[in-house]
């Protein structure tokens, strides 16, 4: 049975492949169709991006390491019929010895054109998904917060600690885009 997780809620994933998969739906009426984006950001000790090519989204989506496969963009969220928007598939035995932690962020494509914002979308979760296991939902962490300005939320992240990978619920929100992300975490020395 899957843990239902709360915000801040960190537990042990005993896993090494498995599937984040992201999932929301627009409110009905809001004009615009909503292009939401999920992404990884595969950081080291310091809480900086390892390379340029360690940022998973819909125009990177294989790490150098081949640990993370992103399934690839779905710009209308229609796709999904009530399963998850987009995926990352993940083999943690892959991960490049210098990532300590990996973020799991979705943004909203071209808000500011669109008058768009976390607050005018429902039913947004993360999940964890066992590979080895017939696709078990392991946990699942549902946005229940009214992220009535921001355009970006930080999901949730697989972080390492003592050899071993745990995760957390996150749910932090920020007026942003996916280059606020990169800029965040990003080493100043690997983006030309």
């Amino acid at each position: 049975m899957a843990i239902n997780l709360q915000k801040g809620q960190k537990i042990d994933i005993g896993l090494t492949k498995l599937t984040i998969g992201l999932g929301w739906d627009p409110n009905e009426g809001t004009g615009n169709a909503f292009d939401l984006d999920a992404s990884a950001i595969m950081i080291d000790s310091s809480r900086k991006l390892v390379g340029e090519d360690f940022f998973i989204f819909y125009n990177n989506l294989n790490s150098p390491d081949g640990a993370l496969t992103h399934t690839g963009d779905d710009p209308t969220g229609g796709n999904s019929d009530g399963d998850d928007d987009e995926a990352i598939v993940i083999d943690l035995s892959k991960v490049d010895s210098r990532v300590e932690e990996i973020l799991f962020v979705v943004t909203i494509e071209d808000f500011e054109r669109r008058k768009q914002n976390f607050g005018q979308v429902r039913n947004s979760y993360i999940r964890i998904v066992d590979n080895n296991n017939n696709n078990e939902e392991v946990a699942k962490y549902e946005l229940d917060e009214d992220f009535s300005i921001e355009t970006g939320v930080e999901f949730g992240r697989l972080y390492k600690r003592n050899g071993a990978w745990k995760f957390e619920a996150s749910g932090i929100g920020y007026k942003a885009d996916l280059g606020f992300f990169l800029e965040k975490y990003y080493n100043g020395s690997i983006i030309k």
